[in-house]
């Protein structure tokens, strides 16, 4: 009996080790049901900015365990790509993958989030003042508090600087910019127009037929992969590299945020991990690509590449100081726009201090080794 007793009970305490295993793990359960979130491109399919964000879904899908997933749907395929900012909001993409220049309509501090004034700081200086100079909480309280935006929004992949772009006719000064229909998006367009060009800001996918069609004389989109894989050099052979009017952009990736705040925290954690990740591997991928197609356009498309006048530069910095007086000067959103710009000068007054004074002089060691720079 006793031996009959002590047997029950080691079984009544295996079945309650068991059980208890169970117990724990029962919180697994809800856990191990695959959530998926519909993320819509703001570029086209072809372009490389959208590979970027099928880069970082591979992240996201592959580190997500079976437990997250994320659908990259192309641009256009639930929303046009100027609006995938309010779809996400409201719910109808639970994320967006795109550039605070497209929703900049709504309030014009949002440029400033890549498509700002240029104070000395490069893209990736720009996403240390979002990560660790207080743009972040800059951008929250602009997208959360001034515009009661249901997202919760990070940035990704530091884009190199973007050309002044594609022209028709050649360059040598701002004074051939006057009167020009171009294309740009952000507050790269009162730049421009304070310049004497007339702006149309128009998405990726509709700058090739508007240069065809006359609608524009020139443009500028991002980088020379995502404009030869458009065809811009079958409407304009005149490329002018390095400009002040988006010197300093970078991917927006933002989710819904009732969506976002739904998910378990370390899936909040592998969504941001991710961003951080893709950023990295997308400036090296830039790095490559971008050059080989550059190359790729002057020797096998004849397409002209030249730098971009000191003249237009200095053109550029004075049309700057007058945009920032302007929206500065706006009753409605001046005080976030100030609030923005004295946080982002104060930064690069140290940040452009240390990294300018620092940096190497690359010019000089390449044409040691390969001669004059012919551009």
């Amino acid at each position: 009996m006793a031996k009959s007793t002590a047997t029950s009970r080691r079984r009544f305490l295996g079945g309650a080790a068991v059980a208890g295993v169970a117990t724990i793990a029962m919180p697994q359960v809800s856990r191990a049901q695959t959530v998926t979130l519909k993320m819509q491109s703001g570029f086209g399919p072809t372009d490389i900015l959208s590979d970027y964000g099928r880069d970082y879904v591979s992240k996201v899908n592959a580190m997500g365990g079976g437990r997250l997933k994320i659908d990259f749907l192309n641009s256009g395929a639930v929303v046009k790509p100027f609006s995938v900012m309010d779809a996400t909001s409201t719910g109808v993409l639970d994320a967006n993958w795109s550039v605070p220049a497209y929703w900049y309509g709504k309030h014009r501090a949002a440029s400033l989030f890549g498509t700002g004034p240029v104070y000395g700081t490069n893209a990736d200086q720009f996403m240390s003042w979002f990560y660790y100079g207080g743009g972040d909480k800059l951008y929250r309280e602009l997208t959360q508090d001034t515009l009661k935006l249901n997202v919760v929004g990070f940035f990704s992949f530091a884009m190199p600087t973007q050309p002044l772009g594609w022209f028709k006719k050649p360059i040598n000064g701002p004074e051939d910019l006057k009167g020009l229909k171009y294309r740009t998006v952000g507050l790269a367009s009162n730049v421009m127009q304070a310049m004497g060009a007339s702006v149309a800001q128009l998405p990726g996918p509709e700058i090739l037929p508007a240069m065809e069609k006359g609608v524009i004389d020139a443009f500028e989109f991002n980088n020379p992969t995502s404009d030869s894989r458009f065809g811009a050099q079958d409407v304009a052979k005149n490329y002018y590299l390095g400009s002040y009017h988006q010197a300093s952009e970078a991917i927006e990736v933002v989710f819904n945020k009732g969506k976002y705040d739904g998910l378990a925290k370390e899936q909040q954690e592998l969504l941001r991990i991710a961003v951080q990740a893709t950023s990295a591997d997308g400036g090296w991928k830039a790095s490559d690509i971008y050059s080989n197609d550059l190359q790729t356009l002057i020797t096998k498309h004849g397409v002209q590449v030249k730098r971009t006048p000191v003249s237009v530069f200095k053109a550029q910095l004075a049309a700057w100081d007058k945009v920032i007086g302007e929206i500065s000067g706006d009753s409605a959103q001046g005080p976030m726009i100030k609030k923005i710009l004295e946080s982002q000068k104060a930064y690069a007054k140290r940040v452009a201090f240390y990294s300018i004074n620092n940096e190497a002089d690359f010019k000089s060691a390449y044409e040691h080794y390969f001669g004059p720079m012919k551009v």
